[in-house]
């Protein structure tokens, strides 16, 4: 390949790769040199975002908490908090009960009889006690990490 041919093809290449990118330059003088001599520095940057791996939860309870975090594009770190406040209220058991209070369900909700209105097999279904837990998070909290947050520090959400 001909000097050229690999100058325009680099350009070429170097052309694409601005057009994806974000560059931020700055000029600065280089040290030692009789006279000043401007040098260029540039950083790069991309929007391409890293691989997160695939996340397939072993408990079926989760598993269903998953497609629905997905149904409504939340991201995986709001899986991941839903994750955390559901193990540390019912270890994600559909048939928690907690005879102090009487909260009952993944959600714990509070009483479970609220988790009428998502279906008539609420007692039993952990797809409806999800359903209704999401709902009451989105409708209180917004998103899951936010009733996480407050959970953390009012230990309850």
């Amino acid at each position: 390949m001909d000097s050229k041919r690999a100058r325009g093809s680099t350009l070429i290449g170097m052309a694409a790769f601005t057009a994806l990118s974000t560059i931020t330059t700055t000029t600065a003088w280089a040290e030692g040199a009789e006279t000043p001599i401007p040098v260029r520095t540039r950083t790069w940057t991309t929007s391409a975002q890293p691989d997160i791996p695939a996340v397939r939860p072993a408990n079926k309870n989760k598993r269903i908490a998953l497609s629905h975090v997905v149904q409504r594009s939340w991201n995986l770190r709001e899986f991941r908090c839903l994750d955390q406040l559901w193990t540390r209220e019912s270890n994600w058991n559909h048939h928690a009960y907690n005879r102090s209070s009487g909260a009952y369900g993944i959600p714990q909700a509070l009483p479970g009889g609220k988790m009428r209105g998502a279906g008539r097999d609420w007692r039993s279904n952990p797809d409806t006690q999800i359903r209704w837990g999401l709902s009451y998070i989105k409708g209180r909290y917004g998103r899951p990490c936010g009733a996480w947050g407050h959970w953390r520090s009012h230990n309850w959400y």
